[in-house]
């Protein structure tokens, strides 16, 4: 396959919902991207905020979704505006450094193996708010760089694909408000090689409670279950070796907290398993280390046992719905046909 020598031009399509307070430091970071030609398109999913204000104070062309429908919705609804031969998806609470369009560019065009190009997160966040916050942002840089090159997943929150993949591969499954991305993983990787690269980069704006957190982290991964039951090899959290160990030994340890009751010689395993899980990611928090101090790495520590038993939590109750729900079991199948009926004896 030859490769044009002329610039394609690069849609931007971004995503958004009530993000208006990081919205403008996302825009302005799409209009200062270095690579042309580039068009910009905010996809507004009926925000309530002043989201579109901020858009179109800035010059940038809005569309919008009609009824609030999430983001699988919105995405789809831009990349059929879009008139580029590569469409980026960029999240609104992330701001892309400069070059990060280009590189991306430039490796699609390098390989055309190549379905998708995903960015990472830089270790700082794009607007400072809370400890957790902090906590999320050098949690998600470190993995995200620990898994540079071909992956088995999609990252979305900077995402960059040609415009004939997209149409190839078909739209985000419209049902999937949380998992949609990992749904994506899973058809794209069977035809073309997803790769993650540090030289696309942006900041995002994290989380910045606990409540939100906590619930994304438990209800991602509970979800996330019947996809790792039909795709073993997908990356992230619960689903990997260490990280799977980790979590599962920080929720035993506070679910064998009470046996202290019987003699403070039982608190010995709870104690053992908590060592155990810090000791599954004790690169992740030497790493941490080294970049703030002690002071943040106890807090650190003590967020990413809640974080991991929170994890282990999601994937147990994921487990027990899939064993249960035959509904559950199908989150990730594709639609009946208008009219088909489901095939005999198949779970309700």
């Amino acid at each position: 396959m030859t490769r044009p020598t002329t610039n394609p031009l690069v849609s931007v399509v971004i995503p958004n919902y009530n993000y208006g307070r990081a919205l403008e430091l996302c825009l302005r970071a799409a209009q200062a991207q270095t690579y042309r030609p580039l068009e910009i398109l905010l996809v507004d999913d009926c925000s309530t905020d002043d989201s579109v204000a901020v858009a179109q104070s800035l010059g940038v062309r809005v569309v919008s979704t009609g009824v609030n429908s999430g983001v699988a919705v919105t995405r789809n609804t831009g990349a059929a505006h879009a008139a580029g031969e590569i469409v980026v998806f960029v999240d609104s609470d992330v701001a892309m450094e400069p070059d990060a369009v280009a590189n991306a560019v430039a490796m699609l065009r390098a390989n055309p193996r190549i379905g998708a190009v995903c960015g990472t997160y830089d270790a700082e966040p794009l607007i400072r708010d809370s400890l957790i916050e902090e906590y999320r942002c050098l949690h998600q840089y470190y993995w995200l760089a620990e898994h540079e090159g071909r992956i088995g997943t999609l990252h979305t929150a900077i995402c960059a694909m040609p415009a004939a993949v997209f149409a190839e591969i078909g739209p985000f499954n419209p049902k999937l408000r949380h998992t949609e991305d990992g749904d994506y993983a899973a058809r794209i990787c069977r035809r073309y090689e997803v790769h993650s690269s540090t030289t696309v980069r942006g900041r995002h704006d994290h989380d910045d409670t606990w409540r939100v957190v906590l619930r994304k982290v438990f209800h991602r991964t509970r979800l996330h279950i019947p996809l790792y039951v039909r795709r073993r090899d997908l990356p992230g959290g619960i689903a990997t070796g260490p990280r799977a160990g980790a979590s599962v030994a920080a929720l035993l340890a506070l679910a064998t907290v009470p046996i202290g009751l019987l003699g403070t010689t039982w608190l010995l395993l709870p104690a053992g398993l908590a060592l155990g899980s810090a000791l599954a990611d004790s690169h992740l928090y030497a790493f941490v280390l080294r970049r703030r101090g002690y002071g943040f790495t106890a807090y650190f520590a003590l967020a990413h046992f809640i974080v991991n038993a929170a994890i282990a939590l999601g994937a147990g109750i994921g487990v027990v719905q899939w064993l249960t729900s035959g509904r559950f079991r199908r989150l990730y199948e594709p639609p009946l046909p208008k009219g088909a009926a489901r095939p005999a004896g198949a779970p309700s």
